[in-house]
């Protein structure tokens, strides 16, 4: 499989380690809850729970043997098309921009 580096154009995935789901850029901020049991519960399913989806999925990547940049591909599970890459560091900023 062949990732498309925003920077460094298309990489073996060998390269890479798969390291999950793409959401777990929204790590839960502990202060924003109106309880300790609320923020427990928030960060135990940040941790623990996972969907395994067929089809369009969001994971996150990372570039071990090369610049060592976080990426986010959008992946087709079932035919293992790459739709989308973007560096980590982006999608974080945009979904800051949009809190």
């Amino acid at each position: 499989m062949i990732i498309n580096h925003p920077l460094l154009g298309p990489r073996d995935a060998q390269e890479f380690t798969y390291l999950g789901d793409a959401t777990l850029i929204d790590r839960p901020d502990g202060l924003s809850f109106p309880s300790a049991d609320a923020a427990m519960d928030a960060m135990h399913d940040y941790l623990y729970q996972r969907s395994n989806p067929a089809g369009e999925h969001r994971e996150l990547w990372f570039h071990e043997q090369g610049d060592r940049s976080w990426l986010v591909v959008t992946r087709n599970t079932v035919t293992h098309e790459i739709l989308k890459v973007e560096l980590a560091r982006d999608v974080a900023r945009m979904r800051g921009r949009s809190k």
